[in-house]
């Protein structure tokens, strides 16, 4: 007879089979290049979230508006159970969460951490010995649920300052704040006349001369996507970089892609970004099946996207977290324990969340991708 340890492992085992299986079915929808160009947009506005999770939120949402479960085919903010509850809102009664995979990470320590041999995993109450460095590091993953704002109630939401723009206008402060990072990696930026100038193009990334190039006469807008499209390929495509990613179009694509989500971000209008059919560029490579490599593009984009927006002060849109929340903070989003089902239960008076006693937590970092 198995253990209630056992039944709840293979219980968990189960659920992590269904995500990605669902997982699957939502990367295989992403056929055409407009498939791809509408899931980074949608990325952009859950950013702090990983690739992965991104896409299965999206699918799950999409469903819950086609069952009329929610009023909005676009999530706004979406955050755990007891995350809501820290914010002064409750999970409505009935209201399903949307399953995504979370990390679980464990200590690891070393008295010499440049060797990998001496990490040694400690234990859940283990201390490190004197003079060891410690170490999280993601070790797996879990299945947890998440809400969005329109399966709660209770406290309003505050609504920061969204970005508003006029047709072929550039964001207030975005050309120089990307070109002070571009400028960062020790490139200069040039402005140019004319493509006549640049072979033709937009805009020319030179590793040799080590310049960056935006030809001047297109519309404000445009010129900014270049250049967001450039510090791309400053960031990901340096001539150290895989050539064979770069051979079969990834390279542009993840250029493409990353100036898509830093205009989305600024809601900016993204249905002028070209990116070709995603067969043409994911192809098996190195072993790697399409799907893999369409999910690790994704997630490659969004941390490039998600670097270079950190480092602006200009008005972005809302990146899924709700306003208040902190990321940072050590929370259960696992719901297994105290919640039989991935439904609300009944409304009740709750406190908030009780202290986190687990000695295994996700560093900020990782926080971020939840």
């Amino acid at each position: 007879m198995a253990t209630t340890r056992e039944a709840s492992q293979a219980a968990r085992e189960a659920k992590l089979d269904e995500l990605h299986e669902r997982l699957t079915g939502a990367v295989e929808q992403l056929v055409s290049g407009e498939d791809w160009a509408r899931a980074l947009a949608f990325a952009a506005r859950l950013r702090a979230r990983s690739f992965s999770n991104t896409l299965l939120i999206w699918a799950q949402h999409q469903g819950a508006y086609e069952a009329g479960r929610v009023p909005e085919p676009m999530p706004t903010y979406v955050a755990g159970y007891r995350q809501w509850q820290a914010l002064g809102r409750q999970v409505e009664k009935g209201q399903s969460g949307y399953q995504i995979l979370a990390p679980v990470t464990g200590r690891f320590a070393s008295s010499n951490p440049a060797d990998a041999e001496t990490w040694r995993r400690l234990g859940k109450s283990e201390k490190p010995r004197s003079g060891e460095v410690v170490r999280s590091k993601m070790i797996t993953v879990k299945p947890a649920y998440v809400w969005d704002a329109s399966q709660t109630s209770g406290q309003p939401i505050p609504e920061p300052p969204a970005p508003t723009l006029l047709e072929g206008e550039s964001p207030t402060g975005l050309w120089d704040g990307l070109a002070d990072h571009v400028r960062a990696q020790g490139f200069a930026v040039l402005r140019v006349p004319h493509e006549g100038m640049i072979h033709g193009a937009n805009g020319v990334t030179d590793y040799t001369a080590k310049t960056v190039a935006v030809r001047e006469n297109m519309d404000p807008a445009a010129q900014v996507k270049t250049l967001a499209h450039e510090l791309g390929h400053v960031l990901l495509h340096g001539p150290d970089s895989d050539e064979a990613r770069q051979h079969r179009g990834i390279g542009e694509v993840e250029a493409e892609s990353v100036a898509l989500m830093i205009g989305a971000a600024h809601g900016m209008d993204t249905s002028g970004y070209t990116i070709p059919y995603v067969s043409t560029w994911a192809v098996r490579v190195d072993g790697k099946e399409p799907g893999e490599i369409v999910k690790a593009t994704g997630e490659r984009v969004r941390k490039t996207a998600l670097l270079i927006l950190d480092r602006l002060d200009t008005a972005q849109v809302t990146d899924g977290a709700p306003p208040g929340l902190n990321r940072d903070a050590p929370h259960r989003e696992e719901t297994s324990r105290k919640q039989p089902s991935h439904e609300a239960p009944e409304r009740r008076v709750t406190p908030l969340p009780e202290p986190e006693t687990r000695t295994v937590t996700a560093s900020a970092t990782q926080a971020r991708a939840l």
